[in-house]
């Protein structure tokens, strides 16, 4: 990461921490994430049969999933209209920094919260279902292939939904027209996500390296979509000077 990122990263976080909004989400939704699926996985008996303990454990594991995929949504919908909407959009376009550095920054910005939230929640549940869940709940979460699909798809998940953020955010005029569209964008990986997580496509290494990947050229594909639609001059003609 060279200087001119790293500056547009302090810059996007220092921005992220003065904003009520973003920051009573993300305090608020971790706090959604990792009670509700507390509270099912810890409410199985040991008489609950094998379908109750399956549904249960999938709809927790599924829950996790939305975390990378719902927070960058409401950071990443701020790229642009935040920009507009506080006066400095005009400033950060003609700063001499390269579209492509300019749009790392701000995507790293936020992946890097959401990235350390998913994994903190994740491994909380993980140890908290060792601690306290019946053997069925604790056999069914801790396997090689859930941990992997969770642990690799993660930051995957949250580049694309970035992506898509920040997309919605350079085509929008406000926040929450952006944030709903963004959040619209995400429900193919979502369906995915949710075969995964209620086992209808059994997970493994090898399917959480498939996974993996091809997401990983998804990310790579949105990385030069939204770098073709970031027009400094037609972004410059629309907000900057208004």
């Amino acid at each position: 990461m060279n200087a001119r990122v790293r500056a547009i990263v302090k810059k996007e976080l220092r921005e992220y921490r003065r904003n009520r909004f973003i920051v009573g989400t993300m305090i608020a939704l971790p706090v959604i994430f990792i009670v509700i699926p507390i509270t099912n996985v810890l409410a199985v008996k040991a008489s609950t049969s094998p379908e109750g303990v399956k549904v249960s454990v999938g709809g927790a594991l599924f829950t996790f999933f939305l975390v990378p995929l719902i927070l960058p949504s409401t950071l990443s919908a701020y790229a642009v209209i935040g920009e507009r909407d506080q006066g400095t959009l005009e400033p950060v376009l003609t700063t001499p920094v390269t579209r492509e550095d300019l749009l790392l920054g701000k995507a790293l910005a936020a992946l890097i919260p959401t990235v350390t939230v998913s994994y903190a929640l994740f491994a909380a549940f993980l140890l908290l279902v060792r601690a306290a869940a019946v053997p069925a709940v604790v056999d069914l979460v801790w396997r090689g292939g859930e941990v992997a699909v969770a642990v690799l798809s993660a930051p995957l998940l949250a580049t694309f939904a970035v992506w898509v953020g920040i997309a919605m955010s350079t085509r929008s005029s406000d926040v929450r027209v952006a944030q709903q569209l963004s959040a619209l964008a995400t429900i193919p990986m979502i369906l995915v996500t949710s075969l995964l997580s209620f086992q209808v496509v059994k997970p493994s290494l090898a399917l959480a390296v498939l996974v993996a990947s091809i997401l990983g050229v998804i990310d790579l594909a949105g990385w030069r979509i939204v770098s073709a639609m970031f027009d400094r001059e037609r972004l410059l003609t629309r907000y900057g000077r208004r």
